[in-house]
């Protein structure tokens, strides 16, 4: 495990190279500290539609290595990640709830077939542009956020094994994204200004419901209340985020007040997309139940030991860490009761563990438990 500042020298890391400012930059601060430096781009969506960007990142990626004088190698890994990510992506949205694929491509792609590839090509170590840290604590290589916390991108990180972790190089942890932009801009590099990447590759600019129909049959169903009044008519459940509220289309009801309407639930049983309005009950959870826990270092030894533990926790990126008390129920099975009640809380998501700024891992949100699930089930 290498952190930040420490000397690479006689060590070749495969960086992987997305041709974005971060990867950029990084392949600048490998050199400095003496890497032999080989670049890795990664083609993992194949689209001739336009909307992804992979064939104008690739040729970003050649200027930048032709800049920094370092070898750059492509790979193909597009049916590995249909297979790996795309494939649970899908089978996630059938299901009713809302994936993030972001967190298996990590695992399975950046971290799994990408590290493999890297030995092949003689790596001692892998490099990416995420904003993370690693530190060696009690022998062991833990994951720590970012310095750059509005960047942190160590909720997408929880599920990578501490194996491939103490194999990894994250130049930017101890780096703001300002800190970046200015290292890129120095050294005259073509993508210093270029935009950052803004969700999933195989989408891109395109409309969301557009790209979903494409793989998954339409099944409009009725819009209601909790107590039952159908209100307007959804075109398909997974078309839908929980605590959206734009893009209903029952705004301005003659028999409804003023109060924006909000998706609080998704009833599958009955095709149901479940509205409410204004500051409702429904719309959040004091509870949630999770599946398929991560410890990147093994199970905490609270947990192990009487089954409960105190930590932050965030259910979505960029959120403050809530506090929480954790509790393991059952076999791969938690649940977290949070201090403060919390909104739209979607099953498919994870639930990301904390103790200060070290990342514990996660677990999959299968189902929230609130006084408002009563309110449903009532409906």
């Amino acid at each position: 495990m290498h952190e930040s500042g420490q000397s690479l020298k006689n060590k070749r890391v495969i960086l992987g190279l997305s041709g974005g400012v971060d990867s950029a930059v990084a392949a600048i601060l490998l050199k400095e500290r003496g890497a032999e430096v080989h670049a890795l781009h990664m083609t993992n969506w194949e689209d001739d539609d336009g909307y992804c960007t992979a064939a104008d990142d690739l040729q970003d990626a050649r200027r930048i290595c032709e800049q920094l004088d370092i070898t750059l190698h492509h790979v193909n890994f597009a049916r590995q990640y249909r297979e790996q990510v795309f494939s649970c992506f899908l089978d996630e949205y059938r299901a009713g709830r809302t994936p993030n694929p972001d967190v298996l491509c990590n695992r399975e792609i950046k971290f799994g077939v990408f590290r493999d590839y890297a030995k092949r090509l003689g790596g001692d170590l892998i490099a990416t542009g995420h904003y993370a840290r690693t530190r060696d604590i009690d022998g062991h290589t833990t994951l720590l956020k970012a310095k750059d916390l509005a960047k942190d991108q160590s909720y997408f990180l929880h599920a990578v094994s501490e194996a491939a972790l103490a194999e990894t190089v994250f130049p930017l942890g101890e780096l703001l994204k300002a800190d970046v932009r200015d290292i890129a801009r120095d050294h005259a590099l073509d993508v210093h200004d270029k935009k950052d990447s803004t969700g999933i590759c195989f989408i891109g600019e395109r409309p969301f419901r557009e790209f979903l129909a494409t793989w998954l049959p339409a099944n409009p169903g009725p819009m209601r209340t909790p107590d039952g009044q159908v209100v307007g008519e959804h075109h398909g459940l997974m078309y839908y985020t929980l605590g959206q509220r734009q893009g209903l289309g029952i705004g301005g009801r003659q028999d409804a007040g003023d109060d924006p309407w909000y998706v609080a639930a998704k009833d599958p049983g009955t095709n149901a997309l479940i509205v409410v309005q204004g500051n409702h009950p429904l719309r959040y959870s004091v509870a949630l139940e999770a599946i398929r826990a991560s410890w990147i270092n093994g199970q905490p030894k609270a947990l192990a030991g009487d089954g409960t533990m105190r930590c932050g926790v965030k259910i979505r990126y960029r959120q403050e860490d809530q506090g929480a008390t954790v509790e393991s129920t059952a076999a791969d099975r938690l649940t977290v009761g949070f201090d403060a009640r919390q909104a739209a809380v979607a099953p498919g998501q994870f639930a990301v563990f904390y103790e200060g700024e070290r990342c514990l891992g996660g677990a999959v949100i299968d189902s929230a438990t609130s006084a408002s699930e009563a309110l449903l089930k009532t409906g």
